[in-house]
């Protein structure tokens, strides 16, 4: 089990070996042993599609010739009958980490993650489930969206796996907040990396794309830490004559008090994400409180889709929940 041995045990191995078999469970996807090895291997052609596409997203480092990776699910095991595998699969609740881990075969974080009480069967809606949204908003049945929203975090390293992130919410009239869209780029996987300019005119687009699909953001809301990006993203209006207001993100709101909100909206049914966002997704199940006993601040990582989306909602709080 490659994933729990000492990583210097692990690289001194690889260094002399002429050949290597590892095996291992999904894990906590920011181990070093995924960054350093798993990544940087790929599959098969023939099976490449055997695997679920959340762990095909996670091979993104540069690759090594003949580094091979496989994936096995309880499909691949002949020695196992139908109801065995039926057995197996009961023995864990649906939507917990270990049915995720050992069920799904999807990494992820056991312990500390922050809205450990995000669930996918739950939470979670299909992107034609959210155009039934659309179509009930022309009519004004039921439920239907009165408010759409934007946010973007940024981060332009490019020796870092810092992303910038754009997010696209609605809010409805039976103050539910719905997550619809993201798009996440990294300059880690750019030639020529993105600069603040580049982005003003990647956002207008984005924006342009869900206005067009689901409905009229009017007013976003920008990483109040990056005035060169705002600065671009007013510019660009000015030059453009954009129909976008790109505001200043509202930081007041402690970062505690936004994570007590979101839990509580998931807690009692008033949020939910379309299952394209899968960056976001990912960060759900993998923010996770500080590593200490106290656990009073969540980590600086795996955050910057759940910044984006936060800086969207924040000022219409008073009206979801």
């Amino acid at each position: 089990e490659i994933n729990t041995a000492s990583m210097s045990y692990v690289r001194q191995v690889v260094m002399r070996c002429d050949y290597l078999m590892g095996t291992l469970n999904p894990d906590d996807p920011d181990r070093p042993i995924y960054k350093e090895y798993i990544n940087r291997c790929r599959p098969i052609e023939k099976y490449k599609y055997d695997a679920p596409k959340p762990l095909l997203d996670e091979l993104n480092e540069p690759p090594m010739d003949k580094w091979v990776w496989w994936y096995f699910s309880f499909e691949h095991n002949a020695g196992l009958s139908d109801e065995k595998k039926e057995k197996i699969k009961n023995t864990h609740l649906p939507g917990t980490a270990d049915y995720r881990h050992y069920i799904l075969g999807l990494r992820g974080k056991a312990e500390g993650v922050v809205f450990d009480n995000f669930n996918e069967n739950k939470h979670c809606i299909t992107f034609r489930d959210s155009l039934e949204l659309i179509a009930s908003s022309k009519n004004k049945k039921d439920e239907y969206f009165t408010t759409f929203t934007a946010g973007l975090d940024t981060a332009y390293s490019k020796n870092s796996d810092d992303t910038i992130a754009m997010s696209f919410l609605g809010i409805t009239n039976k103050n539910k907040v719905y997550v619809l869209d993201e798009l996440v780029l990294n300059n880690k996987f750019e030639k020529v990396p993105f600069a603040p300019s580049d982005i003003a005119e990647k956002y207008s687009e984005f924006l342009e794309k869900n206005r067009k699909t689901y409905g009229f953001a009017q007013n976003t809301f920008v990483d109040s830490a990056d005035q060169a990006t705002i600065t671009e993203l007013r510019k660009f209006k000015s030059k453009t004559g954009s129909i976008y207001n790109f505001n200043n993100a509202y930081k007041a709101l402690k970062i505690i008090d936004r994570i007590q909100l979101q839990k509580g909206w998931f807690a009692t049914g008033h949020m939910f994400i379309v299952n394209t966002c899968t960056n976001y997704i990912k960060e759900l199940k993998t923010y996770s409180w500080c590593n200490s006993k106290a656990k009073t601040e969540p980590e600086d990582g795996n955050d910057h889709m759940i910044n984006s989306v936060q800086y969207a909602w924040i000022p219409y709080k008073n009206v979801i929940g």
